[in-house]
């Protein structure tokens, strides 16, 4: 997998380079992106996601979970080589693992189909990839990020989530419950998604943290959804990332029970 850096070549048609794709004046990288878009009933938000999107990148998967409206039309309408993969659980979660597993680049970014994020970024995520970071993770609150979404109480309750995965898994975040992420796919293999919930992202900063994986964050800008109402409640929400958080923290000690046995039965067999 090439994750070489060259420039653009003055001049030349960035859509017939068969080895590089130009995302900048400056800039072009070798690993094809995807996007994965995890959409239900989001048909006057797609507009707004779309429109934003970079034309360099290899594939958008469009993970429909079940909609009513014409989210899948509107989708084809918009991007015509769109992938839409149709969700047979339920949960971001579920509908995050069922669009990674379709997709066919080296890079994955994950982006929400209401509006809030602005797809210009893209270009900051996989520029940190292909510098070195296994995983780039989006922030509103390193320096350069923002929100307008988060009320106090949310903002809160993500600082304190946040802190508690710094200290006790050892990471330095600034941000914990932000869906607006890229990562090789790779990494797939070292975390081992399993969850359905909103709480998916946070099991995904945990896992790359105990996986020993490069991260690096991104600043980035959370607009208001423009249509339609959430399927996020604070307070049920928030409590099943703390059930993560703690399932996790409970894993990591039993691993580290287990490699202290095991390495001291190793030393009792040497002596």
């Amino acid at each position: 997998m090439s994750s070489i850096l060259r420039p653009a070549v003055s001049g030349q048609d960035p859509f017939t380079a068969s080895e590089y794709r130009p995302v900048s004046s400056h800039l072009a990288i070798a690993p094809p992106v995807s996007i994965v878009i995890p959409a239900m009933n989001e048909a006057e938000n797609l507009p707004y996601v779309f429109k934003t999107l970079p034309g360099w990148i290899h594939e958008v998967v469009l993970v429909d979970g079940n909609s009513t409206d014409n989210t899948v039309e509107v989708a084809r309408e918009l991007w015509p080589d769109v992938r839409v993969v149709e969700q047979r659980g339920k949960g971001k979660g579920d509908a995050l693992i069922t669009g990674f597993a379709a997709c066919t680049g080296d890079i994955i970014v994950m982006v929400d189909a209401d509006g809030s994020a602005d797809g210009n970024e893209i270009v900051s995520y996989v520029s940190a990839l292909v510098s070195g970071a296994d995983f780039a993770k989006g922030s509103r609150f390193a320096n350069g990020g923002g929100t307008d979404d988060m009320t106090p109480i949310r903002k809160l309750g993500n600082w304190a989530l946040c802190t508690i995965v710094n200290r006790k898994f050892g990471a330095r975040y600034t941000d914990l419950c932000y869906g607006y992420n890229a990562f090789w796919r790779h990494c797939l293999d070292k975390i081992d998604l399993d969850c359905t919930g909103f709480e998916v992202e946070t099991l995904m900063n945990i896992r790359v943290v105990k996986a020993g994986l490069k991260v690096q964050e991104i600043p980035s800008h959370e607009y208001l959804r423009i249509h339609g109402t959430s399927n996020l409640r604070a307070v049920r929400d928030g409590l099943r990332v703390l059930k993560v958080i703690l399932r996790e923290r409970s894993n990591r000690r039993s691993l580290r029970r287990q490699h202290a046995v095991a390495l001291n039965s190793a030393r009792g067999e040497v002596s």
